[in-house]
């Protein structure tokens, strides 16, 4: 007689598992619920850089403010250049002085004159065209020119750039350093931006040990919160890191309250598997709300979301490369939507892959890839190798995910 089979519940390591939602549908439930945070401050300019604008910001002027020479050469009248349609002819043009970047020509320029202009230099009064120092023929305070130069050639008139009241750069905007240039040729010394994003996160279990303790059997460093700091830092985030936490259900309830109290999203990784001792997901079910704790999706499946208080939450797996693909497919939109940013999504792009890729179904793989270009310009990509979750080297390698 055969003993009955084994009843067995789905695994990280099965293809399938019902109660797990597609990656898709997960980030969307994820979006629904999100609200961009409320406050906004003044910061200086220069402290700016990668905050996220709380107004649209308009242009008070004209940039440039007047015509100005986008060559070095001669301001002239177009009246004076020669008739396009008879290419042989030139015509001789007095100088009457130079027009250099901050030290305007002050008088106008009568009919048969012409003024040397240096780039940038604002255009003298009744001149509308710059011909280029390479096609006059110099003599003394005199040039020769022909009709190479048509009127307005070679100058940037007033408001080319931005004029008067211009939407300049919208509300939602994170700042980059073009950004910071623009807004300076604007004469503006500080943006208005929003409040930086407070994310309180800590790691959980008991084998976790910080960088210089020394490790007894059994332990390992706790790598995932240098990753966790590194990734909310480019974020932007006001960062509240909590240390580790051990596996005991008070201790992490105690620490999940608290971490409700300060920040805005709590952020864990570890404990949300379905050991005897992976507590995070019991207690949150017990302080707070739970969305969903399971993602079809490869590494990275038990990922809880929800609410705790008045903060979402994230609960991240313990396995570090797990950490790091969830938190950029998941948290990292989210915290993006949180700032009040306009633009969320990860850019994703076609590429050729050139190393031999298995998968089974039922969930969707991330992969660690180095994309580059090949000697014609198309995109290509190669894995790291080993895809193991454990393996953070892999990360530090790829410069891609290949889903």
């Amino acid at each position: 007689m055969n003993a009955p089979a084994i009843r067995k519940k789905p695994g990280c390591r099965d293809d399938h598992d019902p109660a797990s939602l597609p990656p898709a549908v997960a980030l969307a439930k994820i979006k629904q619920v999100i609200t961009p945070i409320e406050g906004a401050t003044t910061a200086p300019l220069r402290e700016a850089l990668n905050r996220v604008l709380a107004e649209d910001l308009r242009s008070g002027l004209n940039v440039p403010p007047g015509a100005n020479s986008a060559m070095d050469g001669y301001a002239v009248n177009g009246d004076d250049l020669p008739q396009q349609s008879d290419h042989a002819s030139t015509r001789t043009l007095k100088v009457i002085g130079t027009a250099w970047a901050g030290k305007p020509f002050a008088d106008p320029v009568p009919t048969g004159a012409c003024v040397r202009i240096m780039t940038g230099a604002l255009l003298p009064d009744a001149t509308d065209t710059v011909i280029i120092q390479e096609d006059a023929q110099r003599d003394g305070d005199t040039i020769k020119i022909d009709a190479a130069t048509r009127r307005g050639d070679n100058v940037r008139q007033a408001g080319e750039d931005i004029a008067v009241g211009d939407l300049i750069l919208p509300r939602g905007r994170r700042l980059s350093p073009a950004d910071l240039g623009v807004i300076a040729s604007l004469g503006i010394a500080e943006a208005r931006v929003m409040r930086r994003l407070r994310v309180a996160f800590f790691s959980t279990g008991d084998e976790l040990r910080g960088v210089g303790e020394p490790l007894q059997d059994g332990a390992i460093y706790d790598s995932n919160r240098y990753t966790l700091h590194g990734m909310l830092s480019r974020l932007g985030a006001q960062i509240i890191d909590m240390g580790v936490v051990r596996d005991r259900p008070q201790d992490l309830e105690a620490a999940l309250l608290e971490a409700a109290d300060l920040a805005d999203v709590v952020i864990t990784s570890g404990g949300v598997s379905v050991g005897e001792a992976d507590f995070v997901k019991q207690v949150l079910r017990e302080i707070g709300q739970v969305a969903f704790w399971k993602v079809a999706m490869k590494p990275g499946r038990p990922l809880a979301f929800g609410r705790i208080r008045q903060a979402l939450f994230f609960g991240l797996p313990g396995n570090p490369v797990s950490v790091m693909v969830t938190f950029y497919q998941f948290a990292q939109p989210a915290l993006r939507a949180l700032m009040g940013e306009s633009e969320t999504d990860n850019l994703t792009v076609a590429a050729r892959c050139d190393s031999t890729l298995k998968k089974r179904p039922g969930r969707v793989e991330y992969q660690r890839g180095i994309l580059r270009r090949d000697a014609d310009g198309r995109l290509r990509v190669v894995k790291t190798g080993a895809q193991g979750s454990g393996i953070l080297r892999s990360m530090s390698q790829a410069n891609c995910f290949i889903i």
